[in-house]
Order: structure tokens, then sequence, then C-alpha cells
């Protein structure tokens, strides 16, 4: 029930309880504790909402947002952009430069199916660079580029516009490092102008404008899920 009302994931929620910082109806809970809906559960003294309205977000982050709930620096945060009841928490993260789609839910194995790397939920990017990838490029972001943190690799790359100077170029990958799309293109000697998400699995950005969103349908959600694939 913690997973679900956005404490993060399962064992996440039991390292909680372990820590004594959970109470139900008033006295410290243990692993296998039984609750009920009408239960009252506290988190650090806070009362966790056990609704059983479970809410699933898209939301167009802006550049300059940031993804997460509260920022030192007193920047705007993505969950300034929605309602404030019911409490969700995003799913992932974009960083303050990147812009496009972002999930936001209360959902917490929702969460964890979406953003856990064993998974591999597809995610498309469109990202807009100085010059052209030359096509030794191109193969070489599909076979896998070595970053600080291991092989990042797209499964799929493609040139969708060339100017004067410029390049627009859509990545789809399956893992989601931080900023792996921007430094895969950074070491592939191009400047990365913008980026965009512009997909997390079946659902598309679309015309959802810049600083908006509207709520997954049960069915969207459905679908979602069902693009994951688990990798041991």
């Amino acid at each position: 029930m913690l997973a679900r009302a956005g404490y993060g994931s399962r064992r996440a929620s039991e390292e909680l309880i372990r820590a004594g910082r959970v109470r139900v109806n008033g006295a410290v809970a243990e692993l296998g504790t039984r609750v009920e809906p009408a239960d009252g559960i506290e988190v650090d003294g806070v009362p966790v909402s056990t609704g059983i309205d479970l809410v699933y977000i898209a939301l167009n982050k802006p550049v300059g947002v940031v993804t997460t709930a509260h920022d030192r620096e007193g920047r705007q945060t993505v969950l300034g952009l929605v309602d404030p009841e019911p409490r969700v928490f995003p799913v992932g993260r974009l960083d303050i430069d990147t812009s496009g789609l972002l999930f936001l839910t209360n959902d917490g194995m929702f969460a964890e199916r979406v953003s856990h790397p064993r998974y591999e939920i597809p995610k498309v990017y469109v990202a807009e660079i100085r010059g052209r990838l030359a096509p030794g490029r191109i193969s070489a972001l599909r076979k896998g580029i070595q970053l600080d943190d291991g092989l990042a690799r797209a499964e799929r790359v493609s040139v969708k516009a060339t100017k004067p100077g410029r390049s627009v170029v859509e990545l789809t990958v399956r893992e989601g490092r931080n900023r792996m799309v921007r430094r895969m293109l950074d070491a592939s000697g191009v400047t990365v102008e913008s980026l965009v998400r512009t997909a997390i699995g079946p659902i598309r950005l679309g015309r959802l404008r810049a600083g908006t969103w509207r709520r997954l349908r049960p069915d969207e959600v459905v679908q979602v899920l069902a693009q994951g694939r688990t990798v041991d």
C-alpha cells in the first residue's frame, strides 16, 4: 500500500517499515502487518493517502522545470504544473534542459515497471543537433557507445530532417540513465541544441502543449505495461 501511495518501490517501503518510520493506527508497523483502506497510516508522522483512486498523468515538461518534488534552489518543479491532489510523483526523470513526455502517478508499481531498466520500456527522443551524423556514427549508436557508466545503445536511429548547419535525429532507447541520450550524441561528436522526449511505450506526446497535462485512460495504462519486457 505504501508503494501505491507513492513511497517508492516495495523494497523501499519495506526499508521504511524496518526503520520504524511507519505507524498503523498509532502503533509502529512491522513487516507483514495487514492494513485496510480505513486504517490510519503514517510515515514520519505524515498521514498516508490510502484511497484506491490511482492517477496516471502524461505531462509535457518544459525546459527549465526540474523533475523532482522539491528543489532547494527554488526552481519550478513538475509537481507545480499538476493538481496538488491527489498526491503524485514523477516516473523517472528528464533533465532540466530536456522537454517532453513525463509520467506522474501515485501507483508505485506502475512507476517501477516504467522506469526500472529490467523492463526495457521503449522511449523515443527527438534531438536537434549542430551539423550532421555521419552514417558510421549512426551505426555506432545502434551497436553501442561506451560511456563512463557502461555501454549505451539506441534501438533505432533515424535522421528526420536536415538544414544548413542543423539536423533533426530521432532515437529510441530502452534505458533511462542520467542524460544518456545527450551523452551518446556528445560522444558521437555532435552538439545537442534541443532534446525532446516524444514517446514512452505506445503513448506519444502528440499535441500536448508545453506545461500542460492529461490523464491516461485505463486502456493506455494497460498498453504501457504491455510494452515492457523483463530482462534478467
